[in-house]
């Protein structure tokens, strides 16, 4: 199905940015850089630097980010890892795959990971904590670092979804031991296939990830100091990042007013909750434009007849997935979202135009809909 206003619009995308990535494609390709050359060096060293941190490793995709990360804290069986359940699965895979538990708490009003939660979960042998900064939010990392800090644990973020946005001044991926992002095509900085990173100020983990990523071989000397993975971002993926990346400031601040054109024109719907917008030291990078309401499915229906594309982001709770094996945490918020919310187009592509498209199709079904709740966001969270 074409839309008329589709979620991402990766070929406009490519079409406004053709010859620079065309030539950074050739370059490559002239030159014969495939692998582990200046392309990779250069986008890794623009990516610390704009997240803030002395070291960022380019790796193959977001996934192995999380992993590696938890290998570099010397995570492994016999700890347990919090965690959110409102997340892409691969969070959590990360913490089985090292052998390690994950525990799984609730979010808060902003889908992030609850500080208040925490605490109550933490046992001797807890480990580490990975909070989830989603759609473009960064999460409470100042209470979230010092409840680590009391207990002695690591903090590794998940922050694919939030590149660029801040938390009292500092930038998603710069509180942790490390930040672990994905260039998966469809994120703020996306690639033409998987692709991720890790940030960290620590040059013994920015040199150890180096080395697992590449079979365990430090590069400069050909000696294996340990088994690896073969998880090397490709240096023609880089050198397109590197292009997008000096335009992400730019896509970022179209995003924000694209969402503020979103909040204009559905506030005030009743039973319909908008995501937060800064607010209490936020800076927000709006990787996603999420809506809920208990509407959602019906919702959700009456947009892709008129032609408009949104995505719903984990419909059922993980541990409702039996092949997962994961036990029920008994997380009724959690469980909500997952029937309730609803993304948005939301990309540098998206239109003001196609943003009115989408509010007036939105106004329309709610003013013909007789079971919408009149619940605002807050009391639709609070009710849980």
């Amino acid at each position: 199905m074409i839309f008329k206003v589709p979620f991402v619009d990766p070929k406009a995308q490519y079409q406004k940015l053709r010859s620079e990535i065309d030539g950074a494609i050739s370059d490559c390709l002239t030159k014969g850089d495939l692998i582990f050359r200046q392309q990779l060096r250069d986008f890794e060293a623009h990516f610390a630097s704009f997240v803030g941190v002395k070291y960022a490793v380019g790796l193959n995709s977001g996934y192995h980010a999380l992993q590696f990360s938890l290998q570099a804290a010397g995570v492994g069986p016999g700890d347990e890892v919090i965690t959110v359940a409102h997340t892409f699965v691969a969070t959590v895979s990360a913490i089985v795959n090292v052998g390690a538990k994950p525990v799984l708490v609730e979010v808060s009003n902003d889908y992030n990971m609850d500080p208040d939660a925490i605490e109550a979960v933490i046992t001797p042998s807890t480990k580490a904590i990975i909070p989830v900064s989603l759609n473009g939010r960064v999460c409470q990392m100042d209470r979230i670092i010092d409840i680590a800090d009391i207990h002695n644990l690591v903090v590794i973020e998940d922050s694919a979804q939030a590149l660029g946005a801040e938390f009292r001044s500092k930038r998603a991926g710069s509180f942790g031991l490390t930040g672990c992002f994905s260039f998966y095509p469809f994120k703020l900085l996306g690639g033409f296939g998987d692709g991720g990173a890790i940030t960290t100020d620590k040059e013994e983990v920015a040199r150890f990830v180096g080395r697992l990523r590449y079979n365990g071989e430090d590069r400069q000397t050909g000696e294996f100091h340990h088994h690896g993975q073969t998880a090397l971002l490709d240096n023609v993926q880089a050198a397109v990042l590197d292009v997008k990346l000096r335009h992400l400031p730019d896509w970022i601040e179209h995003r924000r007013k694209i969402a503020r054109l979103y909040c204009q024109g559905l506030e005030g719907i009743p039973g319909l909750g908008l995501p937060p917008y800064d607010g209490e030291g936020h800076f927000d990078a709006f990787q996603n434009f999420v809506i809920r309401t208990r509407e959602r499915d019906k919702l959700r229906d009456h947009l892709r007849n008129d032609g408009i594309e949104t995505l719903v982001s984990w419909p059922k709770p993980m541990w409702q997935h039996q092949g997962l094996g994961l036990a029920d945490p008994h997380l009724l918020k959690t469980v909500r979202l997952c029937h309730e919310v609803l993304s948005l187009p939301m990309s540098a592509e998206t239109a003001p135009e196609q943003v009115e498209i989408t509010v007036q199709s939105i106004r329309r079904f709610f003013s013909e809909s007789v079971s919408a709740s009149s619940l605002t966001i807050e009391e639709e969270l609070t009710a849980t």
